[in-house]
């Protein structure tokens, strides 16, 4: 079983993955895994996120090339060997961040559909989708703003991309209210995998 958490920058996501991690809560052989990945590839995404003036449409590739090298390396083979596999952001993320950012490009008529077409004839999609949900002016604060990507107007619209593909696949997706205090987010994330 393949389990996404996905959230805006700031929601606790990778808080709660790293507490999964540790807590000894799930299978001993579950596979934490996380988007950018470790390889040269999620190298060279985090040098894009650095980079104010990357193009949007070549940066999309970058992710997608992690993206694809992660499900060759660590969840396919994971997956094949029954494994459960918790990964910390995946293809939604790619979707409502990416969508954002190429809707200033011009060139699509919908960025977030363009993103998803792109890797629907290769990509496996998540089994469970656990979103935490934070508004977007908290999500930045905690963030600290510190990237292109974690200003409350861009999260706001990210935010509204996370809703769309919610609406479009509700019974994958598990909404946790990420406000709440940190043990009950821990928990109802918990909950949602177990």
């Amino acid at each position: 079983m393949l389990v996404t958490l996905e959230g805006l920058d700031g929601s606790g996501k990778t808080t709660v993955w790293e507490r999964l991690r540790t807590d000894n809560v799930l299978p001993a052989d579950t596979v934490f895994t996380r988007e950018p990945t470790e390889s040269w590839y999620g190298e060279a995404v985090t040098r894009s996120i650095e980079d104010d003036d990357a193009d949007s449409l070549a940066e999309l590739f970058l992710y997608t090339a992690d993206h694809a090298a992660h499900l060759a390396d660590t969840v396919r083979p994971a997956l094949a060997d029954d494994r459960l596999v918790v990964s910390d952001r995946y293809s939604d993320s790619r979707y409502a961040y990416q969508g954002v950012t190429l809707a200033g490009s011009g060139f699509f008529d919908d960025p977030l559909a363009y993103v998803q077409r792109v890797h629907e004839p290769w990509t496996r999609a998540p089994d469970r989708t656990v979103y935490l949900d934070v508004d977007p002016e908290t999500a930045a604060r905690r963030s600290g703003a510190t990237n292109k990507f974690e200003t409350a107007d861009y999260l706001a619209d990210v935010r509204a991309n996370y809703e769309r593909l919610i609406d479009d696949d509700p019974d994958r997706f598990v909404r946790v209210d990420a406000t709440a205090d940190p043990d009950s987010v821990y928990e109802r994330v918990r909950d949602a995998i177990v």
